[in-house]
């Protein structure tokens, strides 16, 4: 190159010179990395040339003495090999092999919390140490949303991410193999409480008397669509994107083996779709949100505002206002209950009732590994009755729970006509 001035070759693969395009007159060798096709610059500070010879020397040896020792001979900053593993991931994306909300997860996560971890750390730095410390890290310097509790699950992905970088850089000999990590940090359990039997009880009780206190048009409204809203997802499980998700035309039935007919509920969420089946009592529910909306056609969205746009939160506030009214809002753990919490509720009162795990989980489109391995290939439908096993209890338990509200009812009706009537009559004159 045009600006390299004063080259000597001070032995095969080492060289010194000086640049032509700075302001100094300092020297700087180049050294080949040994079994590498690859060559390392370095700036050796001094303007002399004998000195410049025996620094040289020095750095040789000391890339010579890294090689052997498996030591990193190039240094990066985290933040620049996570944007590398970005950028690869990306291409994957692009080219299908994963998806794109797989890579813009991982451009979300390295350009948040594990650049502001580890983004300025030296990448050969980084130990098992400190990346076991990253949850304690994690939960006393950010937050979930709304400013909840950064859940497990979110510190698990992430964690994976950052594992997933530290591979990556071994691959491209960043780092030696001995700086991948070994296994998970325990994580102190901080998902939310389900809710308990007597507890649902309790929501389906509490929640019908709540709609009836309703004192706008608009309060009876989302309130209604609030109270069959929980319903469906504690008799369904799924997850609240993929409640958002959900279009009418998403919603048939079909047979089970026996002939039978059940709801089948076909769910799209991070980018996976999968079918679900539900009890009968579900298809109620979804009559009466049908009833309620102003956009029923079979492309339209499930849950809508009042308006009948899509419902950005699922009744976020409304479901929190429902749980204060109920006293169920934090469970026994102390975390505040939220919308995920009927997923979980669905899957307690499911395995309580005996249902398969197996099943089960491919009903609600879990990830677990062995599941994965072991029955991915099970067809939901055909194990409808298997799913549903214990179900027709909820319908009658429903059922028995509303007659029960209805007899009370009309009891206080009753005695307040009686009382009525006692009003209205004249009083005898006392003799």
């Amino acid at each position: 190159m045009s600006f390299i001035l004063d080259k000597e070759q001070i032995k095969p693969g080492l060289i010194i010179f000086r640049r032509g395009d700075v302001g100094h007159n300092n020297y700087y060798c180049r050294i080949r990395i040994q079994n590498e096709d690859r060559y390392k610059t370095i700036s050796l500070r001094t303007a002399d040339r004998q000195t410049a010879r025996d620094r040289a020397m020095d750095e040789d040896a000391d890339i010579r003495f890294r090689v052997k020792h498996d030591v990193p001979v190039f240094n990066r900053p985290f933040s620049q090999v996570a944007q590398e593993y970005a950028e690869a991931q990306q291409r994957r994306a692009n080219a299908g092999e994963v998806s794109q909300a797989r890579a813009r997860n991982v451009k979300s996560k390295i350009d948040g919390p594990l650049n502001a971890y580890v983004g300025s750390t030296q990448v050969h730095l980084i130990t098992q140490d400190r990346w076991s410390e990253y949850p304690l890290w994690r939960r006393e310097n950010g937050t979930g949303r709304r400013n909840s509790i950064i859940s497990d699950s979110t510190i698990r992905i992430e964690m994976s991410i950052f594992a997933a970088i530290m591979n990556y850089a071994i691959g491209k000999r960043y780092v030696p193999a001995h700086h991948r990590f070994e296994g998970m940090p325990k994580l102190k359990s901080n998902r939310r409480d389900e809710f308990t039997l007597e507890e649902y009880r309790k929501l389906h009780t509490k929640g019908r008397k709540w709609m009836k206190e309703a004192t706008t048009p608009q309060g009876v409204w989302y309130r209604q669509i609030c109270y069959n809203f929980i319903l469906i997802m504690c008799n369904t499980g799924m997850r609240p994107p993929e409640a958002k998700n959900l279009r009418w035309r998403d919603i048939t039935t079909a047979k089970d083996k026996d002939g039978r007919e059940i709801l089948v509920i076909y769910v799209r969420g991070k980018g996976k779709e999968r079918k679900l089946i539900a009890p009968t009592s579900v298809n109620t529910y979804l009559d009466r949100v049908r009833e309620l909306s102003k956009a029923t056609k079979p492309d339209d969205p499930e849950y809508t505002i009042i308006n009948g746009k899509p419902a950005k939160w699922l009744y976020r506030d409304t479901v929190e206002e429902l749980l204060k009214y109920t006293e169920l809002r934090d469970g026994p753990s102390g975390i505040p209950r939220t919308t995920y919490c009927f997923r979980h509720t669905y899957a307690t009162l499911r395995l309580s009732a005996g249902v398969d795990v197996y099943i089960l989980a491919q009903q609600m489109g879990t990830s677990v590994k062995m599941i994965e391995q072991h029955y991915g290939h099970v067809n939901t439908i055909k194990h409808a009755d298997r799913v549903l096993m214990g179900i027709g209890g909820w319908d009658a338990m429903h059922t028995e729970m509303n007659a029960e509200i209805d007899a009370l009812e009309a009891k206080a009706k009753a005695v307040q006509s009686v009382k009525a009537k006692q009003t209205d009559k004249p009083r005898r004159p006392k003799r």
